[in-house]
């Protein structure tokens, strides 16, 4: 029996809820598949972490989960209006990604059976795509700063940073990725007749990888055209890679025509497997709707589904899509957001119930 050590931080708002009943999800998955197990140890690290120490989480917190053997990674969302999201962001989750060398936020956007997208005449055929969206640079590499504060000639200066080695691995991964899941096409996600120099730099490595994967199309929109196409043409795209800032918008934009940000799940991946690996879902912390226990859990299921997928434990993780499915298509057991009036906890009931009928 494979044995995985999971740490677990719910973090923020309806993480409290929901990533306690993906436990209970991944317990009632290993029980079934009879071939892993999983031992778990949380940390309260979050935004109460923080109005009680001044931190999100521990001096030695990266240390701990570099070194205490941990094979995966589990985090609920994290915000507070009690605090700047510029603090929760870059208290927790970015520098466990930029520490851990995550440069893959990987995104899978379907419309899943059963749910009612917004885009009328669209359906689950239509809206079925991956973004791969680089995670440890580009915008968001923290390069800048602010002088003369509070005066009048105040001065902020974010620069964005583009390396050759981390533009092209994530564009290589792109094409990896689309090679091995049977995809046809990557596109690439730019904006460079107004940013000269680093989104040149972009398409210049995204040209010189494609070149290297003749079996895949590819072709690239600026970032303004390829959200109209998202809306207007889902379904002429496939696998999409974009740079931090780009990918950041495009899977928002992406969860919501395909129904809802309750669903959408993430990956942050470390492919040379030097550090474990983060896995999320993106629905936020949702302060307005924290406590009342109608949260939508199935963004951290699926978050389970891609973490076990990682992990080579293909076989639970595809047992666990189908349950999903399955109980999103039955349309028992929905979430407020879904329409429904179903609560967390009868999502989660519900999948365990179909988990269990698989076996």
């Amino acid at each position: 029996m494979r044995e995985y050590h999971l740490a677990v931080i719910p973090a923020d708002g309806i993480g409290q809820e929901t990533v306690p009943e993906a436990m209970r999800v991944l317990d009632a998955l290993a029980a079934v598949a009879g071939t892993f197990r999983v031992t778990r140890t949380e940390f309260p690290w979050g935004s109460e972490h923080y109005l009680r120490h001044g931190a999100m989480m521990p001096p030695d917190g990266l240390r701990i989960l570099e070194h205490e053997g941990f094979d995966a990674i589990y985090l609920g969302p994290v915000g507070d209006p009690r605090l700047p999201d510029s603090v929760t962001l870059w208290g927790l989750l970015i520098p466990i990604r930029q520490q851990f060398d995550q440069y893959v936020n990987l995104r899978p956007i379907r419309l899943l059976p059963g749910v009612r997208g917004p885009l009328a005449d669209k359906g689950p055929a239509d809206i079925d795509l991956v973004f791969v969206r680089e995670n440890t640079e580009g915008e968001y590499s923290g390069a800048g700063g602010r002088v003369h504060a509070g005066q009048p000639d105040e001065l902020a200066i974010q620069s964005a940073v583009f390396t050759r080695t981390g533009t092209e691995r994530i564009i290589r991964y792109a094409f990896e990725y689309a090679r091995g899941h049977g995809r046809k096409r990557v596109t690439s996600a730019t904006k460079s007749n107004a940013l000269q120099h680093s989104m040149v730099f972009w398409d210049e490595c995204f040209a010189r990888v494609a070149a290297d994967y003749p079996d895949l199309a590819h072709d690239q929109y600026l970032i303004d055209a390829l959200c109209a196409r998202l809306v207007l043409r889902p379904e002429t795209l496939d696998v999409i890679v974009a740079s931090n800032l780009f990918g950041d918008i495009l899977t928002d934009l992406g969860a919501a025509i395909a129904g809802s940000m309750g669903l959408a799940p993430s990956a942050n991946l470390d492919p040379t497997r030097r550090h474990p690996s983060l896995f999320q879902p993106v629905h936020g912390s949702a302060p307005d709707i924290a406590g009342r226990g109608i949260a939508n859990p199935i963004g951290d299921f699926w978050s389970l589904e891609l973490m076990l997928d990682f992990l080579g434990e293909r076989g639970a993780a595809a047992r666990l899509m189908g349950a999903i499915e399955r109980v999103l298509a039955a349309g028992r057991a929905l979430t407020p957001d879904l329409g429904g009036r179903a609560t967390t906890r009868e999502v989660t009931d519900a999948v365990i119930a179909a988990l269990r009928e698989s076996a």
